[in-house]
């Protein structure tokens, strides 16, 4: 930028740099021009016979001054030709612009679009994500709830009762089986089948040892593991000895009981690892069963139910067949009496055939007035021609 007085000239401008390359040339023409009329002079002074190249000179100068007149014009040519290019390369750069600004309009108001979906997306995903926390938050308040229900012996009793009698109560008929049944030695059963002899009622037991197996999850040492298989063993043998001894009553009850274990966990565990401890249950005649195992024993008992309920039946089934053989018979005897009706009743409609038949030819003669073929059928005394006409 270059100031002089008011005026600012830009020197980045290509229409100022033209005007001033312009200057500058007129500057040049006119320093040649001085230092020519000073030359001039001087050899005018020194040597007067040169006059008449004055006169040259000075054809020259006017020739200079045309040649000026001439750039002049051309610097305004050119001034006018880069105003005509600067306004075209405005107006382009302002179409260019344009674009620009359309394109980065469009490319803005679709990544607005694609946020605004993104963003709706995401919305989506942090309610589900919430409905999702919420239903851990729920399970986990559930299965907080479910441990303390374990960690009491007493609500850990009641737990297993209420899903051993919801499994019996789905397995066999209500009639079948009786909950909390007081046996004769004062003893009560969390659950009694009412089985026929044999095998006879049997008795279920819904307690497990569930702190020992629990110790035995939480082992970390060797040490740890085999005191807490050690206290296991004892539970379980305590537990089998006691239901053998309170709910095995000769002639009262079945010769064997079951130890239902309300934890696939714990049975699988005393399957897996304490294989001695199921063989001293059947030793025992104490047979420990999972709720999965439980449902397939109790649908074989409900097949015995139904198979005794059967025999109790069979008598009556007996006579009921004994009655609905004699109805079979009478309605056979009933059919035959119809049938020998049917029969005389086909036979009295052609009789009546018949009759209808010869009145309806006596009928057609009357009508023809056919005296001499209806003659040799009249009788001589005309009553008996009556009386023989009515018995056709």
């Amino acid at each position: 930028m270059i100031q002089i007085g008011d005026m600012t000239l830009n020197l980045g401008d290509p229409l100022t740099l033209g005007l001033l390359a312009g200057a500058a040339a007129l500057v040049i023409v006119l320093f040649l021009m001085i230092a020519i009329l000073r030359a001039a002079g001087r050899q005018t002074r020194a040597m007067d016979p040169m006059i008449g190249q004055m006169n040259l000179l000075a054809q020259r100068v006017q020739n200079l001054s045309d040649g000026q007149q001439q750039l002049t014009g051309g610097l305004h040519h050119v001034s006018e030709a880069q105003a005509a290019s600067q306004t075209k390369v405005l107006a382009l750069m302002e179409q260019r612009l344009a674009d620009v600004s359309r394109a980065m309009g469009e490319s803005l108001h679709g990544t607005a679009t694609r946020t605004a979906r993104s963003l709706g997306d995401l919305h989506q995903r942090l309610e589900a994500i919430d409905k999702a926390q919420a239903n851990i938050e729920k399970l986990s308040g559930n299965v907080l709830s479910l441990q303390d229900i374990l960690s009491n012996k007493q609500t850990r009793g009641a737990f297993g009762e209420i899903q051993l009698h919801d499994i019996v109560g789905k397995a066999l008929p209500s009639d079948s089986f009786t909950m909390q049944a007081t046996l004769s030695n004062g003893k009560r059963a969390d659950c009694l089948i009412h089985l026929p002899n044999p095998p006879g009622p049997i008795v279920i037991d819904s307690k497990f040892p569930l702190e020992a197996y629990e110790a035995l999850r939480r082992a970390d040492t060797q040490w740890e593991l085999q005191e807490a298989a050690r206290a296991m063993k004892s539970a379980v043998r305590a537990h089998i000895k006691a239901i053998s001894e309170k709910y095995i009553l000769e002639g009262e009850t079945a010769d064997g009981a079951l130890m239902f274990l309300p934890s696939e966990a714990v049975y699988a565990e005393l399957h897996a690892n304490f294989p001695e401890l199921v063989r001293e249950g059947f030793a025992a005649k104490v047979w420990i069963v999972s709720p999965t195992t439980c449902m397939a024993t109790l649908n074989t008992m409900r097949a015995v139910l139904k198979d005794a309920r059967m025999r109790e039946q069979a008598g009556a089934i007996r006579k009921e067949l004994a009655a609905l053989y004699s109805d079979v018979d009478r309605l056979g005897t009933r059919v035959e009496n119809l049938d020998r009706h049917f029969g005389q009743a086909a036979k009295d409609i052609a009789e009546i055939k018949i009759s209808a038949e010869k009145a309806g030819k006596r009928a057609r003669r009357l009508d023809n007035f056919d005296f001499e073929e209806l003659a040799p059928d009249v009788p001589a005394q005309p009553q008996l021609v009556s009386v023989s006409e009515n018995k056709s």
